[in-house]
């Protein structure tokens, strides 16, 4: 015997209502209708699903008992709905993302963690990629959103790009380094420590590169590199090596006051940090309001990172 749950629904409507006018009220439907519902479902399990001649009416122990499971049936329904209405609105979802591992580390984590305190509902599953792997994470549909430097050359075929923060690099060291006490400091003095090398294939392994040229005869000597950004600080707070982080990284664990940052002037790449995804497709929309998120993040951000960039006398 299959009963319809649309029609367990009505009976528990008019068991909670008391009568079955009330009860078509609260369905929205009118009263010659649902008797007709009653009287089918009544016919289908064979037995009375109400006391008769009893006012106010009364549900038999049977109807009392399908009237639960219609309640149940009720409340599934509209959580399903809720659900459906909650993935449109992007509370509720997947949020695949991926990017550089320093931003990733140093800001990108601590978004994500204010986002879901205020979105508990959206799963985020977050991973380290560069320019190159998020292109094609994105175009495989295996990412939703890409966190990465994206330069002069403009965006990748078939996706679009979102600058949240122009690139600014910085030279840091332990705090207490002797580099940190000097009068006179100029990049020359650079080359005088060791330094830390960034993961292979990072945009930072080029601007260290840049660095390298811009001290002509001068080379570096590099003891220390591919690690991630809790290691390297950690070896960079154990010695007297240097390493060329962005200015936002320093400004976000600025307060653990661990590294410092060599007001010295270094070159300087013509590129923006950035929420890349796919061009023209219908945006995930917890993915899209996750990506809002980041870019009002910054907004509130950016100009805290100016003043404390303004802040530094830089020499060259």
């Amino acid at each position: 015997m299959k009963l319809s749950e649309s029609h367990l629904i009505q009976l528990s409507a008019v068991v909670d209502a008391g009568s079955v006018s009330k009860g078509a009220a609260a369905l929205g439907l009118s009263q010659p209708a649902l008797s007709r519902s009653l009287a089918q479902l009544e016919a289908r399990v064979g037995k009375p699903l109400f006391i008769r001649d009893r006012r106010p009416l009364q549900a038999t122990p049977l109807g009392m008992q399908l009237a639960t499971h219609g309640r149940r049936i009720l409340m599934e329904s509209r959580r399903a709905t809720e659900a459906v209405q909650s993935l449109l609105r992007g509370t509720r979802g997947l949020v695949r993302v991926c990017g550089v591992p320093f931003f990733m580390d140093a800001m990108i984590s601590r978004i994500i963690a204010a986002f879901q305190t205020q979105q508990p509902d959206v799963d985020i599953q977050q991973s380290y990629g560069n320019l190159t792997e998020v292109g094609m994470g994105l175009r495989a549909d295996q990412l939703d959103l890409g966190i990465v430097p994206l330069g002069t050359s403009g965006e990748p075929e078939g996706l679009s790009f979102t600058a949240i923060l122009p690139a600014r690099n910085v030279v840091c060291c332990r705090t207490g380094h002797p580099l940190t006490h000097a009068k006179r400091l100029t990049t020359g003095d650079l080359g005088r420590f060791p330094w830390i090398a960034p993961l292979p294939g990072s945009p930072l392994l080029a601007d260290l590169f840049a660095i390298r040229s811009s001290l002509g005869s001068i080379d570096l000597d590099i003891r220390y590199s591919g690690g991630s950004l809790l290691s390297v600080i950690n070896y960079m707070s154990e010695t007297d090596a240097l390493a060329v982080l962005p200015f936002s990284v320093w400004f976000a664990e600025r307060k653990h006051y661990r590294i410092a940052v060599l007001p010295v002037d270094i070159p300087q790449p013509q590129r923006h940090l950035g929420i890349l995804r796919v061009a023209g497709l219908p945006a995930n929309p917890a993915a899209a309001a996750f990506a809002e998120y980041v870019v009002q993040s910054f907004e509130r951000m950016q100009q805290q990172i100016l003043r404390h960039e303004n802040a530094v006398v830089w020499r060259r």
